[in-house]
């Protein structure tokens, strides 16, 4: 993709794979019975097809739009997992797949265990939304899992969490924030320092505490997904150039991992995101070796 450092490699560390499977198991948390047609008219997006093969093109021809080299997809519910390992089986040279962990359920190591098997590669924790600690054994579970496979990532949300199309659903979001502090992974860090742990949003209004644990601990990423609208929650005068800023001064360009957050089309790959950032970057005059690890080659050297 042409940025203001040439032409740069591209791959974006965090995309929702809004598959149908996981529309219908939102449908059946709204309403028993309900189906994907149901819920259609409250989101206003166009629905994906049921084959998730079919969006997984549609995904592959939308990176291609934007220049984009590859693309970590994220199955974003428990049980969707399969949705995902069709997509980077039928395009391994595009598609990363990421999944969501919840500890507390039955059956979940077994289930992790054969998604890293089918080839998924980030495990997508939730504290807050699943209400447990990073510390319950069930969650230190899964990660030794991934430490001792290798080749892996623990993707962990912290700080503020809001789920766009649970609001729209006008399901119930029962999180529990006390779970959310970027410091809970101190430890864990610390005892799997072969696994990478990337925090998504910068810590998501938790910007301090994740800077802390950056500085303490060289297997924590930042991910700049999204809109960081978090930043509202800091010192005046906060805003994208700020907080690359001090995340370059303590992590440095080499554990930053741009992220878009998108998920749903007709939206698509969410190019302001990218835009704004590249914006902020270019402002700080960072070198082009700086810009190509953090707008690609770290994630790639990570898990590719």
């Amino acid at each position: 993709m042409i940025t203001p450092w040439g032409d740069v490699r591209v791959s974006d560390a965090h995309v929702h794979f809004f598959s149908h499977r996981f529309l219908s198991l939102l449908a059946v948390q709204q309403r028993a019975g309900a189906s994907v047609a149901d819920i259609a008219p409250l989101l206003g997006w166009e629905m994906p097809p049921e084959d998730p093969l079919n969006l997984a093109n549609r995904w592959a021809g939308e990176l291609d739009r934007h220049g984009v080299a590859r693309a970590a997809l994220i199955a974003s519910l428990p049980g969707d997992e399969s949705s995902v390992t069709a997509a980077i089986a039928a395009h391994p040279a595009r598609f990363l797949g990421y999944f969501m962990v919840n500890p507390t359920a039955q059956g979940a190591l077994a289930a992790v265990e054969a998604a890293l098997e089918a080839g998924l590669r980030g495990l997508c924790f939730f504290p807050a939304m699943h209400r447990y600690s990073m510390h319950d054994e069930r969650a230190v579970a899964l990660l030794e899992l991934a430490a001792a496979r290798g080749g892996c990532l623990a993707f962990v949300h912290c700080g503020v969490l809001s789920v766009g199309v649970r609001a729209k659903l006008g399901l119930p979001s029962l999180f529990d924030l006390r779970y959310s502090n970027p410091l809970d992974l101190h430890a864990l860090a610390l005892r799997y320092p072969r696994l990478p742990f990337a925090i998504p949003h910068f810590g998501a209004g938790m910007f301090r505490e994740a800077l802390m644990l950056c500085d303490l601990c060289p297997n924590v990423y930042l991910d700049t997904s999204s809109s960081n609208s978090w930043m509202k929650y800091q010192e005046a005068g906060c805003d994208l150039v700020s907080v690359f800023r001090r995340a370059l001064a303590v992590a440095g360009p080499e554990r930053l991992l741009f992220g878009s957050d998108s998920s749903f089309f007709p939206r698509g790959w969410h190019r302001a995101v990218f835009d704004n950032q590249v914006a902020a970057l270019a402002s700080l005059e960072i070198d082009e070796a700086a810009a190509r690890n953090i707008l690609g080659a770290n994630l790639e050297r990570i898990l590719c």
